[in-house]
């Protein structure tokens, strides 16, 4: 038998995709067609499909896998539990969108932070998350490697728990294959955590950035990502009939593009045609061998030119359905999830684009576990937080910052990949002098109707020039962060 080898055309995706099993090559693809895509028996870990599934990959949120692991690994033996408390820090309140937006010194539990975490894919309770179990970023990031070294992951390395650029965070479709078993076989009872379709804070529902979840039938897993240099990541899950598979879809061009992609691979893997014998055995996913390369950068293909992105992995499809309090464009589609049943002839591109089943979304809220009427006074609190409040005479600065405010810069393109995580927390710096500035402010206002009395004017003139500089002062620095 020969091998005959050809030399790829990018020199930083030189390499070749070295299989167990009966030995197959692959050339790298080129930058615009990079894509690494797998899918395993959540069981056996046999490998059915694999398509540079061992090339070193950025991330993106597909990071908080793992530390959610972490964070639930902590809870299982003990160190924490799912009620304890947790503080936003500035650290975390300024990590970038997407996000909840919660101000520093808010509390959340454990329990809302994972279910804000998982399904918004919200980077500052990521944060949270990592100071609340491992003291700081940098010592919760040394968890997660020790944890990825425990489980065999050799090509990935954390610099963060959530995913956002950082020089050296990388890993690839076999290691997160690795990750989703050991979820799965070593955390049976939090599992639920992965597959959540909604959650509901106050006013505002958002539905899971994953669209596999309530349209693919059997889905339940896993995490979702994005950032320009990654392109669009989904590690998936689905069950049928008892079986359990996992696909990895790392470098999709758009959000629905992932989606459509991993369910083919599912449906393909389900199948099950019995012509599997003419395909070459790939063995387990622990055994493909690792490439040694620089992973790909897509960022001139996914965000180049007059290409826009939503922040993280949030899609444009996500982003309008969020906004409409969790509806979509495809409420007239057939839900197929109806008794039960999926029709012959759907196709994977059908089944994303149709309704998601409907479901009742998830309860999330700040402060300490509740229930009962507690709880609903919670929810009260954080729905009125949210109200919008209608602005004075003397213009929208005597507003009080809320944690919607965040919110407002998520549907925003992601030029780049969040150059810096301080400029969110700018905003709050500039917030209280800001409202501060608003009753001075007003009463010149009013004043300035009346024609202009030289003499009346000598004595509020001190007044009226201090409360004008105030807001003026403070609605330059609110500037700063959105240029």
């Amino acid at each position: 038998m020969h091998f005959f080898l050809k030399l790829p055309r990018k020199p930083s995706l030189n390499g070749l995709i070295l299989v167990a099993g009966l030995a197959t090559a692959a050339i790298a693809p080129r930058l615009a067609q990079a894509e690494a895509l797998l899918v395993v028996e959540a069981d056996s870990g046999k490998v059915l499909q694999a398509e540079n599934a061992t090339y070193p990959w950025y991330p993106a949120s597909v990071t908080k896998m793992m530390t959610a692991y972490v964070t639930l690994k902590a809870v299982k033996e003990g160190r924490i539990s799912l009620d304890t408390l947790l503080t936003v820090s500035p650290t975390a309140a300024a990590q970038s969108p997407s996000k909840m937006g919660f101000r520093p010194g808010i509390q959340v539990t454990v329990d809302n932070a994972l279910k804000m975490m998982m399904v918004k894919s919200a980077n500052d309770m990521a944060a949270v998350l990592a100071e609340g179990v491992g003291g700081s970023i940098d010592g919760f990031s040394a968890q997660m490697n020790q944890t990825a070294q425990r489980l065999g992951m050799t090509q990935t390395s954390y610099v963060n728990p959530n995913g956002l650029p950082a020089e050296g965070q990388v890993t690839s479709a076999r290691d997160l294959a690795i990750l989703a078993r050991a979820i799965l076989r070593d955390l049976p009872e939090y599992e639920y955590f992965m597959h959540i379709p909604s959650i509901r804070y106050g006013r505002r529902v958002t539905q899971n950035f994953n669209k596999l979840i309530g349209r693919f039938p059997g889905a339940d897993g896993f995490k979702t990502g994005f950032i320009c240099a990654s392109g669009y990541n989904l590690v998936a899950s689905a069950t049928r009939n008892g079986k359990r598979l996992i696909a990895v879809v790392l470098g999709a061009s758009s959000g629905k593009a992932r989606a459509v992609r991993a369910a083919q691979l599912l449906d393909r893997g389900f199948a099950n045609t019995g012509l599997t014998w003419l395909r070459p055995a790939l063995g387990t996913v622990d055994n493909l061998a690792p490439i040694d390369a620089s992973p790909p950068n897509l960022r001139d293909e996914m965000c180049g030119g007059k290409r826009k992105r939503p922040a993280s992995d949030e899609d444009e499809d996500t982003t309008i359905a969020n906004n409409a309090g969790g509806s979509t464009s495809g409420e007239t589609a057939v839900t197929f999830f109806t008794a039960g049943l999926q029709p012959p002839a759907l196709r994977p591109s059908d089944m994303i684009a149709a309704a998601a089943a409907p479901s009742e979304p998830v309860v999330v809220y700040t402060g300490p576990t509740k229930t009962g009427p507690a709880l609903i006074a919670a929810v009260a609190a954080d729905t009125e937080q949210q109200r919008p409040r209608r602005a004075k005479k003397g213009g929208a600065a005597g507003k009080k910052p809320v944690a919607t405010a965040e919110a407002k810069t998520e549907a925003k393109p992601e030029g780049k990949d969040s150059k810096s995580l301080a400029k969110p927390a700018a905003r709050h710096a500039s917030a209280k002098p800001h409202a501060a500035a608003a009753k001075p402010g007003e009463k010149p206002a009013a004043a300035a109707v009346k024609p202009p009395k030289p003499k009346a004017a000598t004595k509020p003139a001190p007044k009226s020039t201090a409360g004008e500089a105030k807001p003026a002062a403070g609605q330059k620095t609110a500037a700063v962060p959105r240029g």
